[in-house]
């Protein structure tokens, strides 16, 4: 109750101090008692509202903020899960989750593609994780979505309804959406009928019969080729859905600062007032303060907060580092977050340590290295050899070299050994002159500043 109330009060809903339990009286084949607990005249929470960030063809510096309304949120009972075994033409039923206490949060529908809906859901995750009121795991199971599709032409009303259930990751949903709306169209465009059924996502097989005009491209959530919807049963109209009073529960009460009953055993009672003032800062808020505290892009923020635990990396790294916040974001977003993707790593699970980092950003600020040489040592951290960034430095002799006479000598070497790139040069083409750079800088193991080095050889070439 109280998780569902946090939730409420951070998704701007109205909650309902007297909210009722009802009995789905149909036959639940996979919950012992034959039937499902839920809130369906008076839930515990109403019209609230969702943002989110959509984003406009691939490109975090265009993003498009949209907002779904919430109709209601509602506590019920969970399911068990049937498991069908067509082989031997039985059916098994794991009843671990039957009974326990689910939040089901009912958008109203304000969306329009696939996309929209996905990045709706992403936010809504970010959210129940920082309140810590849903551990928000997709692929285990800790959150699912069921997607309402319906399409219908301009001005008209909506049309009929299909429900896509038990959808377990983002991009699959945006998949399945898109899927639908496709599928539904080709049906009324053929002359056919939409039924009111039950429908759910195959992401192995089929493809998408054809793209949706939406002003955006899928893009963030991944490929949307393949995946189709089929179907699993029809709705049968309203009397497949029989409501009544829950007669085994009364109505729950929930009270504020006001209403609170004088000597009430704060464990035996919900107030509303105080789980406001336990409100942690939710993941709009952090993204304006990363903005305003750190002076950072604000598609910037977005990468920082969407990824668990990067945000936290970046101020650990901001607080021991004397550079820019601007030259950490690139340190991070650009080379670690790579490396992370391309390893499949979580930022947990990241072998180079927030104060690991900050020291080679130190190095690099104190201009005791080079920028590629930073590079190396950066590899070097990678591979969790156990060395600090100094004793790599050290050990691999990284350090910058300033010696004028030093690398004057390098780059007259390079100069003599590539005169058609020197003829080039003093021809107008000052493009061949990062070629030269590069080559003394493999000389030199990436030891020298790359500034200096072209000064050398702009003098040489000229």
């Amino acid at each position: 109750v109280e998780a569902a109330v946090m939730t409420s009060l951070a998704l701007n809903c109205t909650i309902n101090k007297k909210s009722l339990f009802d009995r789905k009286h149909y036959f639940y084949a996979d919950l012992p008692a034959g039937y499902q607990i839920t809130q369906q005249r008076l839930p515990i929470a109403v019209a609230g509202s969702l943002t989110y960030n959509l984003l406009v063809r691939q490109k975090w510096d265009q993003v498009v903020t949209k907002t779904v309304r919430i109709k209601q949120i509602q506590l019920e009972q969970d399911s068990g899960k049937s498991l069908h075994d067509d082989t031997r033409s039985q059916t098994l039923i794991d009843l671990n989750r039957a009974g326990v206490g689910l939040m089901e949060v009912v958008m109203e529908p304000d969306m329009c593609c696939g996309e929209e809906a996905a990045a709706a859901v992403r936010e809504l995750q970010l959210i129940l994780q920082a309140l810590g009121t849903c551990q928000g795991n997709m692929a285990e199971g800790q959150l699912r979505v069921d997607a309402n599709v319906s399409v219908h032409q301009p001005g008209e009303p909506l049309g009929v309804r299909t429900e896509v259930k038990n959808i377990n990751s983002a991009r699959f949903l945006a998949r399945a959406i898109d899927f639908e709306i496709q599928r539904q169209t080709d049906v009324l465009e053929s002359g056919g009928v939409i039924l009111n059924e039950t429908r759910s996502f195959d992401y192995k097989s089929g493809s998408v019969p054809g793209q949706v005009s939406t002003g955006t491209v899928l893009g963030w959530f991944g490929d949307c080729s393949t995946g189709c919807t089929t179907p699993m049963r029809d709705k049968e109209g309203l009397q497949d859905y029989r409501f009544m009073p829950e007669p085994n529960l009364p109505p729950l009460i929930l009270y504020d600062n006001k209403t609170v009953p004088a000597h009430a055993d704060p464990q035996q009672v919900v107030n509303i007032d105080q789980i406001r003032e336990r409100l942690p800062e939710l993941p709009n808020v952090r993204r304006s303060r990363l903005v305003e505290q750190y002076g950072i892009l604000p598609e910037h923020s977005f990468t920082l907060v969407n990824e668990d635990g990067l945000m936290e990396y970046f101020v650990s790294v901001a607080r021991e580092t004397k550079a820019e916040p601007r030259k950490i974001i690139g340190w991070i977003i650009k080379d670690l977050l790579g490396l992370l993707k391309q390893h499949s790593l979580n930022v947990s699970q990241c072998p180079i340590s927030p104060m690991s980092m900050a020291e080679l950003l130190n190095l690099l600020e104190a201009g005791k290295v080079s920028s590629s040489a930073a590079k190396q040592v950066f590899q070097e951290l990678w591979k969790g050899a156990g060395s600090s960034a100094s004793q790599i430095v050290q050990k691999l002799d990284l350090g910058l070299l300033r010696d004028r006479s030093t690398l004057e000598q390098i780059c007259r070497t390079v100069i003599d050994s590539h005169q058609e790139e020197v003829r080039a040069i003093r021809g107008g083409n000052k493009k061949v002159l990062n070629k030269l750079i590069g080559l003394v800088q493999r000389e030199l193991k990436g030891r020298a500043d790359p500034v200096q080095v072209k000064t050398i050889l702009e003098e040489k070439t000229s």
